[in-house]
Formats: structure tokens, C-alpha cells, sequence
């Protein structure tokens, strides 16, 4: 059994957060699992080893309370699982500068926050684990999902970078790109689509058929949230993890795939699984 570690865990109200936290402080960790709304966790604070903190990731004052809670706590830290974010979907164009800007700022900039408050307690810890919660978008680009993509892609950048840079103190970096997951997550991106499949504009027929593909073919292979969850305890109980792991079918295919396959093949992929016409069709 692998020794007990101190785990932060941000974006726990549910889904791939929600199930990280109930994982390691299954296999004896002593947890930390946050969320924007404390009344979110109420549940949560049951099992033996797991307490819950207030972050909001783009709140930088909540995370510096936080990370000073866990020091008076538990006196260290030796994994930070970054989960927290949400997807913003539309076409690039039709997205607003606030919503991208609020993409970015809750999936990247406040992942960057979170982990730059956490490094000096994980330095003292003698080392560790940061676990970023990626995306198949974060490799290959999902059209009408280009804010999220995006702010996915600049993360996976962003730990590439860690992995060498914090290497020498013994933390590790990973990423893991989980694919399709039974969460709230799929519910919440719907509720952000239904709003464009009746917004007029150039777009909004292709909105129909990306809604279709957002129920159908991009939903393939869906595993629960607790497939991921032992994955990242896995990857942070290891001695030697890997720099990435990939948990559903379409991520362990697509994500290769899209690296051998030249683009206008991947364009045409995404243009038939959304329904699009070839250029000069329509």
C-alpha cells in the first residue's frame, strides 16, 4: 500500500474532482478537496481523512487562504490535482472577448495561480505531484469549442514546461486527457450550447449538427468519473509516472491519430462527425 500523501484537490462539486477526492481518501490520503461553493462539499466532509476548503481559482485570495490552511493543517503538501474549469463552446468568432478572457482565466491563469501557491509548501514537502486535468482538446481541436481547446492546449504547454522546471526539487509534472466522461460537466456544456441553436446568425444551422455530434459520435466510449479518478491516484502513488495518460477509448485513438494524420484529413473527419459542408458547398 503506498504511503499516505496530502492531496489538494480544486473542483470537487462534481464529476472527475468530485470522484479524486473520494479515491484517495479511499486509499488512506489525508484529502483536501475544494470547490468555488463550499455548500457544494457538504457532503463530502464525511469520510475519515477528508476535509474541504473554499477556492475559487480565479479568486487568487481564496487560493492563498487555502494553501495557508493546509500548512497549519497537515504541515505539508505532496500532490495538487488541478481540475477545476469549465468549457466554453461557440463559434470563434460569435464568442464574446469576456467569455474568452473567463476561459482562460478559470482554466489556465487560475490553474497557473493555484500551482504557483502550491509549490513552495510542495518544495518544503520534499517533493511531489502536480496532476493537470486535461482535455482530448488540449490535443486536438474540437471546432466550436476553440475558447476551451484553446485554454487546454496552453495548459498542456504550461506543464511541459513545469515538468523540467520543478524536476530538480522532486515534484513531478503529469497530465492526464481523460475523453468523454459521465459528469455534470456534459451537462453544463449542454446548457451552454442550447442558447446558440437559436441565436440567428451565419452559424446557427451548423449548431444543430454540432449539438448532434455533442450527443453522438464525440460520446463514444464515455467512462465514469471514477475511471479517471484511479488513474490520477495511480499516477501520483507511482514512482516513475508517465508525463501523460489518456483514460477513454477516443482519447487512447484519436489523440495518436490526430499526430500521423495530415490536417485536411482531420478536417474532414470533424466536418462529417459535425455535419459540415465541404468548402464551396453550401
Amino acid at each position: 500500500m503506498a504511503a499516505a500523501r496530502v492531496i489538494l484537490v480544486t473542483g470537487c462539486s462534481s464529476g472527475i474532482g468530485r470522484a479524486t477526492a473520494l479515491e484517495a481518501s479511499g486509499r488512506g490520503h489525508r484529502v483536501f478537496a475544494s470547490a468555488r461553493h463550499l455548500a457544494d462539499l457538504t457532503d463530502l466532509g464525511r469520510p475519515t481523512g477528508l476535509s474541504t476548503l473554499r477556492i475559487d481559482v480565479t479568486d487568487a485570495e481564496s487560493i492563498r487562504a487555502a494553501v495557508a490552511e493546509i500548512r497549519r493543517l497537515a504541515g505539508r503538501l505532496d500532490a495538487l490535482v488541478n481540475n477545476a474549469g469549465f468549457a466554453q463552446y461557440g463559434a470563434a468568432e460569435e464568442v464574446t472577448a469576456e467569455q474568452w478572457r473567463a476561459q482562460f482565466d478559470a482554466n489556465l491563469f487560475g490553474t497557473i495561480e493555484m500551482t504557483r501557491a502550491a509549490l513552495p509548501l510542495m518544495r518544503e514537502s520534499g517533493g511531489g505531484t502536480i496532476v493537470m486535468v486535461s482535455s482530448v482538446g488540449g490535443r486536438l481541436v474540437v471546432p466550436f469549442a476553440a475558447p476551451y481547446c484553446a485554454s487546454k492546449h496552453a495548459l498542456e504547454a504550461v506543464a511541459d514546461a513545469l515538468r523540467v522546471e520543478v524536476g530538480s526539487f522532486g515534484i513531478r509534472t503529469v497530465v492526464v486527457e481523460p475523453g468523454p466522461i459521465e459528469s455534470r460537466f456534459d451537462e453544463r456544456a449542454r446548457e451552454r450550447v442550447a442558447p446558440l441553436l437559436s441565436r440567428p446568425g451565419p452559424y446557427r444551422e451548423l449548431y444543430v449538427g454540432a449539438e448532434r455530434a455533442m450527443n453522438g459520435d464525440f460520446q463514444r466510449g464515455k467512462r465514469p468519473a471514477a475511471a479517471v479518478a484511479r488513474v490520477i491516484l495511480d499516477a501520483i502513488e507511482s514512482r516513475r509516472p508517465r508525463a501523460r495518460y489518456r483514460v477513454t477509448p477516443m482519447a487512447k485513438a484519436l489523440i495518436p491519430l490526430s499526430r500521423l494524420l495530415p490536417s485536411r484529413w482531420i478536417d474532414g473527419l470533424m466536418r462529417r462527425s459535425l455535419g459540415i459542408p465541404r468548402p464551396g458547398a453550401r
